[in-house]
């Protein structure tokens, strides 16, 4: 064969490898999912949000999961600034409540996505004893103690921690609260472990340890809507609640110290159920709470985490689960937001446009006997877990 011949073959061959290469790569590219293609699997960065008027500056943490499932936290006041998920066409959305700046979280917030404590919810009057010792609480709520107090854990800088495992990232939180913070006993270390799993999952872990007697009660207070933030109303959600029981309240929101049964009443989520079906009911607790804000006992079985909510959003097809170890939930439904914020997206939060549900002790325990105890004492561990899971129908 004449060398130029050889050379033909050769320059032949190699073109046809070159374009088998070619070929594998496109079709290789056409059949990665795309969030894959777009950067493989989990990943957390960090960026500065603002600086608080005394100088301390505040970061924001993006965590992302394989699947494109994104989640902002800051380092005030723990908050989930953002948390987006797929719907069941794939589209993805922002479906918490929130601001895109630091200034209307310190100046108009109303706890959107924070870490609430040290005592999440209400404490009648701001007084509880402990061991025979009287304790005064601020009173930030009419007469009673809110969410910690006039500075409680929502408005704390929490030192922050990232790591990444094979199929997960996380965040975490520690904060040390002096004793005396707030009127509280004690001086409270407390952890909050945020973790992003490659299944869509917000699992948050709550640790915390006293060098004297306390009372201790955390939660995180994101609003939700699954339609996307400032997407409008809540009202056509389909909610349901694991529970036969709940706690009534006075006219303050604080409970009367029953628990009552929720057969027969707008409050009884057991079936799912349209939030908006019975919110304007003119029975007695619906007009306290101008609508839900109630906390339910949870019919657990004492086998650790179990689902305590589900809600589903019918245009979207979007679906949060609500899974906990504790004992009752606070289903919050918006009804103080009033179009005056703005949120992340540019748009209003008119009332109703967000819900919460909380999971946590229940209210005023530290005055109720017959409420399972929120007291922490030294050598023990405060332990909880909490996990917001989303899927689509």
């Amino acid at each position: 064969m004449p060398p130029s011949t050889r050379i033909r073959n050769t320059l032949a061959t190699a073109v046809r490898v070159v374009l088998v290469a070619v070929t594998a790569l496109a079709l290789s590219l056409t059949t990665v999912p795309p969030a894959q293609a777009a950067g493989g699997g989990p990943s957390i960065s960090k960026k500065h949000f603002g600086t608080l008027s005394n100088g301390k500056k505040i970061d924001v943490y993006t965590l992302r999961n394989s699947g494109g499932m994104r989640v902002k936290i800051l380092t005030y006041g723990g908050i989930l600034q953002s948390i987006e998920v797929p719907g069941s066409g794939g589209e993805f959305a922002n479906v918490t409540l929130g601001f895109d700046n630091l200034s209307d979280y310190v100046k108009k917030s109303p706890y959107f996505g924070c870490i609430t404590g040290r005592y999440a919810n209400r404490v009648a009057k701001g007084r509880f004893t402990l061991d025979g010792k009287r304790y005064r609480l601020a009173a930030n709520d009419g007469p009673n103690h809110l969410h910690g107090g006039v500075k409680g854990f929502d408005k704390r800088i929490w030192k922050a921690e990232p790591f990444k495992r094979h199929d997960s990232v996380g965040l975490v939180l520690t904060y040390t609260s002096p004793d005396g913070e707030e009127g509280y006993p004690g001086t409270l270390r407390t952890k909050v472990v945020y973790t992003l799993t490659g299944d869509n999952r917000i699992r948050m872990d709550y640790r915390a340890t006293t060098s004297r007697p306390t009372i201790v009660n955390l939660t995180n207070h994101a609003y939700f809507n699954l339609r996307g933030e400032g997407n409008g109303r809540i009202l056509g959600h389909e909610l349901q609640i694991n529970a036969s029981r709940y706690t009534p309240v006075d006219k303050t929101l604080i409970p009367t110290g029953r628990i009552a049964r929720l057969g027969g009443t707008p409050l009884d989520f057991r079936e799912p159920t349209a939030i908006g079906e019975r919110i304007d009911s003119r029975n007695q607790q619906m007009v306290r709470g101008g609508g839900y804000d109630h906390n339910y006992v949870l019919d657990s079985r004492g086998q650790g985490l179990e689902v305590a909510a589900r809600v589903v959003e019918p245009d979207s097809g979007r679906v949060l689960e609500v899974i906990t170890d504790q004992p009752g939930l606070q289903f919050y439904s918006g009804n103080f937001l009033d179009g005056t914020l703005r949120g992340t997206g540019g748009r209003s939060y008119p009332k109703r446009s967000g819900f919460a549900l909380e999971s946590q002790h229940f209210p005023d325990s530290p005055n109720r006997k017959n409420f399972p105890s929120t007291v922490l004492r030294p050598g023990d561990v405060y332990r909880t877990t909490t996990i917001y899971a989303f899927s689509t129908v």
